[in-house]
């Protein structure tokens, strides 16, 4: 706490002007929220301090210090931001030499989480690894809308030169899908890392209120209990095991992501019901290259092998070895497949 007061060009104190100030500084999630309010003696002083820009200073400052503490975090990447439609600020990275390619990541991750495999893509692509809107250095807007998540998208390929290929995983891989149905020619090629399809009988659906209960535990600021929610019923993972990734640093990491989770939620919409994917929800004829782990559950390789039928260019590719953790784990695997495809495509053409 404490008193602060403005000054002239000359550094003069300027008169009546005192202001009363507390920062505080608050664990939450995993990291440190800081809050600074500032009280005047009058509303006249609060009129004259947001006039001079106090307000646009205070932004300024955490904009620095954000930046500040990325490069103590071992950020070696600086990011850009991109303006989408209604104006959400959408942060990225760029690195790489040759075809456009973004990647979208899953839901409760970050484009940290997919540096890695940019990392190795960068070998045979110029690589726009983002945060999607919500999450790490961008912004949100609501109400949230999947056509607004198409044009944050959007705005990268613009970024990128008007075309590009699009990477997702899980979850991302149905935004890049529908993505792909939207922005038609814009997206070169697709290449869809699991999407969790549920299908058949082959594991428990998600509730159909998954979406509605998840936004209630959100409002009322149980973002703990949100994804612990995500992880048993989206993910299908057994209760037992839920205690030992809540020891995980991990944990909260996906607590500070956790108003985004009903947003992968309704871009998955009915597609995790136990009933067949819909016929008519993807417009998609580029080429498309659906790719599983060996050993991922059953219900991924019924997942791939339905989006297949449904597209007329798709491809299915297994990685040997690999499970739903790959894109994580070995995005070295990942990139050489998606590397590969390309190298196959273009002897073909």
């Amino acid at each position: 706490m404490y008193l602060d007061t403005f000054s002239d060009s000359d550094w003069n104190i300027v008169s009546d002007s005192e202001m009363y100030t507390t920062v505080l500084f608050e664990e939450k999630s995993g990291g440190t929220r800081i809050s600074i309010v500032t009280r005047f003696a009058t509303n006249e002083q609060l009129d004259r301090a947001e006039a001079i820009g106090m307000i646009e200073g205070f932004t300024d400052a955490y904009d620095r210090l954000e930046e500040y503490l990325e490069t103590l975090m071992g950020g070696k990447n600086t990011m850009e931001t991109v303006i989408s439609k209604d104006g959400t600020q959408i942060a990225y990275t760029k690195q790489g030499t040759g075809p456009a390619i973004i990647l979208i990541s899953s839901a409760a991750a970050d484009y940290q989480d997919a540096s890695p495999l940019a990392e190795h893509l960068s070998v045979n692509f110029t690589v726009y690894n983002y945060d999607r809107r919500g999450r790490g250095r961008s912004t949100d807007t609501s109400p949230y809308e999947i056509a607004r998540e198409v044009e944050d998208i959007e705005a990268l390929i613009t970024v990128a030169g008007g075309q590009a290929y699009l990477f997702g995983s899980s979850s991302g891989a149905v935004l890049a899908l529908e993505a792909a149905n939207l922005l038609g020619d814009s997206v070169a090629k697709l290449f869809l890392y699991e999407p969790p399809f549920i299908i058949n009988d082959s594991r428990k659906p998600v509730p159909s209120d998954y979406v509605e209960h998840l936004n209630g535990l959100i409002k009322a600021e149980k973002r703990s209990e949100a994804v612990e929610y995500f992880a048993s019923e989206a993910l299908g993972i057994p209760g037992e095991y839920i205690d030992y990734m809540k020891a995980d640093p991990s944990w909260n990491k996906m607590e500070s992501l956790a108003h985004t989770l009903a947003y992968d939620g309704i871009i998955m919409g009915t597609t995790q019901s136990g009933n067949p994917l819909p016929t008519g929800r993807w417009n998609v004829t580029i080429p498309t290259l659906v790719m599983t782990g060996e050993n991922s559950e059953p219900l991924f390789h019924d997942a791939a092998r339905a989006l297949v039928e449904l597209l007329p260019k798709a491809a299915a590719h297994s990685l040997a070895g690999q499970d739903h953790s790959a894109v994580i784990m070995a995005p070295d695997v990942v990139a050489k497949a998606i590397a590969d495809s390309e190298q196959v495509r273009r002897v073909g053409a």
